[in-house]
């Protein structure tokens, strides 16, 4: 539909039974100017046969008028008869002042404004000086005087100008609502993107450390030691806290920090078996790292509890208030790597932060490393050596 608004011919753009009537509206208002050759027969100026003839005329270009103004369909698309109605039109404008003379000589103004609300700018600029040039020879050569016709003139160019004007808006405001739309489509499907996100991040971490603590519980229940219940109360915990987090996401109120998921990822590693070491230097982070380097680290410390095959995991955090690395690393078996979905997720966190993910095998196992400069220098350094996490490929949830 809004395709074809730069199309030639735009009279009807609006939605609904009452756009052809608006346009009529719009276009029409300037029957005023029929009432000159209408008092020439009203008043017995013109009679007999030429009476009838000028009724008959008068009574076709105001139905072939009418009719090409409405011939568009509710958003300009051009009907069948749009282009013979709008010739004949035109056609009648011309020959009717030189066959009539008199009042007639106001019919080209008509056409001014039909071919101004349907064309665009420049096509619109050209009819009206066509328009101009009809006035002026058939003016003359129906003997008008000089001040008739530069009334004309100036018409002609002051309503053309106008109605082109009116147009060109009607154009913008319709770009600007599909604009809208467009921005309200994008938005919808930017959210669904950032659910789906949070979502495989949530639950991969939870049901993964859900998966590990039921594993410990049924071994220690068979062993008959008294942690069973509060392996399985623990559970419980995990679950209600997912539950929680699933409906934040949702809601677009989640906020868990930096100090929250590393708490959460030493607790799922330390369950898995891995010793787990964590060293933190510099500065606070700030409220954007923080959040993203929460969810890094959540995602890293699922993918070594469900694909490492890992002993020991080590986690690292710098930040001098000129940049920050984050890296997350294990000694296990790196394996065939390809990104899954919740590395790929992660990466475009961290390019929106106007940071580098790295991720891969590195000697002592896998590594990621997360640098986000700061507006005054490079990145902190951290401990190129650390190993890493990975990602299977395959989604956590």
């Amino acid at each position: 539909m809004t395709g074809r608004l730069d199309g030639v011919f735009t009279f009807g753009v609006e939605k609904g039974r009452g756009s052809r009537l608006r346009r009529l509206m719009g276009v029409s208002f300037g029957f005023v100017y029929l009432v000159y050759p209408v008092s020439d027969i009203v008043t017995g100026k013109v009679g007999g046969a030429g009476a009838a003839w000028q009724l008959a005329a008068l009574a076709a270009f105001v139905t072939t008028y009418v009719a090409a103004v409405l011939s568009p369909g509710d958003y300009g698309d051009r009907g069948r008869w749009t282009v013979p109605l709008m010739a004949v039109t035109t056609a009648m404008a011309i020959v009717f002042p030189l066959l009539f003379g008199g009042g007639w000589t106001a019919l080209p103004i008509y056409v001014t404004v039909m071919l101004s609300m349907a064309l665009p700018l420049r096509p619109a600029l050209v009819a009206m000086a066509v328009m101009a040039l009809v006035v002026l020879v058939d003016s003359r050569l129906a003997g008008a005087e000089a001040e008739t016709i530069v009334l004309l003139l100036v018409q002609v160019w002051t309503l053309g100008i106008l109605f082109a004007s009116v147009r060109n808006t009607r154009m913008l405001v319709l770009r600007l609502e599909d604009a809208q739309r467009e921005v309200a489509r994008l938005a919808a499907g930017e959210e669904r993107l950032r659910i789906a996100r949070d979502l495989h991040d949530l639950l991969g971490h939870s049901l993964s450390l859900i998966v590990l603590k039921s594993e410990l519980a049924g071994r220690l229940a068979e062993q008959g030691s008294d942690r069973t219940a509060r392996e399985i109360a623990d559970i419980e915990s995990v679950a209600r806290q997912a539950l929680v987090e699933v409906r934040e996401a949702v809601t677009g109120y989640r906020r868990r920090g930096f100090s929250e998921e590393l708490d959460g990822a030493r607790a799922a590693l330390t369950a898995a078996g891995l010793r787990v070491a964590v060293r933190i230097s510099g500065t606070p982070l700030p409220d954007g790292l923080d959040g993203l380097f929460g969810w890094a680290v959540r995602e890293a410390a699922t993918n070594v509890v469900r694909h490492a095959r890992a002993t020991r995991c080590e986690i690292g955090v710098a930040h001098d208030g000129s940049g920050a690395v984050l890296e997350v690393g294990d000694d296990g078996d790196a394996g065939p790597y390809e990104p899954g979905s919740g590395l790929r997720g992660l990466a475009e966190r961290v390019r929106a932060e106007g940071g580098v993910m790295e991720a891969g095998p590195v000697p002592s196992g896998f590594r990621l490393r997360i640098t986000v400069p700061g507006p005054a220098a490079g990145p902190a350094t951290a401990d190129p050596g650390a190993p890493g996490g990975r990602d299977s490929g395959v989604p956590a949830v």
